[in-house]
């Protein structure tokens, strides 16, 4: 068994999951068993951190919701309002609300934190312009 430690570089990266692959079907409670829950952690640990999960664009999930469902603009009335207003929510020229959020998420079975990050502004969602300005000053 090798002593591993935290996994800092892509090498690194690359041998957990080559030794993982090896140990795989060990029987826990035996030294590879052990090894191999270590390099599960460490695995989870360095993925997270090199290949984070971007939240979904939230009217780009509403939209693939929708179609998946079956629905049209009309059958959101009763949560956004007229018609106009969920053409204009889908558009992005009209915000999401926090009452639409609630009903948007039960209606259409989509986390609720999905229509709520801190940290980007309503068009800054998944947009390439965002996506690369964060990679530049990465």
């Amino acid at each position: 068994m090798k002593n591993w430690k935290i996994l800092k570089t892509e090498t690194d990266y690359r041998n957990a999951l080559t030794r993982l692959d090896e140990v795989i079907d060990a029987t826990m409670g035996t030294s590879e068993g052990d090894e191999l829950e270590l390099l599960a952690l460490l695995i989870k640990d360095y993925e997270e951190k090199q290949y984070p999960v971007r939240l979904p664009d939230p009217v780009n999930m509403i939209k693939l919701r929708m179609e998946e469902m079956g629905l049209k603009n009309k059958d959101l009335v009763d949560i956004i309002g007229s018609e106009s207003h969920v053409s204009s929510v889908l558009s992005r020229k009209r915000q999401i609300t926090l009452e639409m959020a609630r009903k948007l998420s039960k209606r259409l079975n989509i986390r609720a934190s999905i229509f709520i990050n801190d940290d980007l502004t309503f068009d800054q969602y998944e947009s390439p312009s965002f996506i690369a300005k964060k990679t530049e000053a990465a």
